[in-house]
């Protein structure tokens, strides 16, 4: 069976996991990582660093899709920006999901969102495009998360949460059912949320309280 191709835009720690789920997949070949100019012929778990975001436009029709593999801490401003420029080149945008997570058969995950190690993806929730699931998050039931969203490692979203556009959940933090995180909120690691989160709201703690 013949291997898609792919490319990578984004060179750091979150390219690391990208690749070793990607290559779990069995699915794709990864031809190649485009990062900063100066970082042109070093390679990262031996897939080379190959151009910078200036030569995407050359690279559209020659590889199959690609994906947004810069992380996100706090701000999604920069996964936005790429997500937006590769739909601007109209390219495809893969969904992956890691064999050792679970992901419903009742549940959707969009475009350019990956889904890694041990994270559960249960029945009637929605991923948006362009988001991380980091390993062993949790969604439950219902639970809707929007575009550009980051759920860090071994955080938990329970039934019927909805989780703004471009928000980030920190490690280990819970959101209890049918809270509401607004856009753009960050919600620290181990927080417990027990209330809605307004959009552009930073919220830490146990219970969860406003600090920005």
């Amino acid at each position: 069976m013949s291997l898609h191709s792919l490319i990578l835009i984004g060179g750091g720690g979150h390219c690391v996991s990208c690749i070793d789920i990607i290559r779990a997949t069995g699915k794709y070949h990864i031809a190649g990582i485009i990062d900063h100019s100066k970082r042109i012929g070093e390679s990262i778990l031996g897939v080379p660093i190959i151009g910078n975001d200036e030569d995407l436009d050359s690279y559209k029709n020659r590889y199959d899709y690609f994906l947004v593999s810069v992380g996100q801490i706090h701000s999604p401003e920069t996964r936005i920006h790429l997500y937006n420029r590769l739909k601007g080149l109209k390219v495809n945008l893969p969904t992956i999901v890691s064999p050792y997570a679970y992901v419903s058969p009742y549940s959707t995950i969009g475009e350019g969102t990956i889904v890694m190690h041990g994270a559960i993806v249960n029945v009637s929730a929605s991923v948006g495009t362009n988001c991380i699931i980091n390993s062993r998050a949790l969604i439950e039931h219902e639970t809707k998360i929007g575009n550009h969203c980051h759920l860090s490692t071994g955080s938990v979203c329970n039934g019927r949460v909805n989780v703004g556009e471009g928000s980030f959940i920190g490690s280990n933090a819970t959101v209890c059912q049918n809270a509401n995180i607004g856009d753009y909120a960050v919600v620290g690691a181990g927080a417990v949320v027990l209330n809605d989160v307004p959009p552009k709201t930073t919220f830490a703690g146990n219970p969860a309280k406003k600090i920005k």
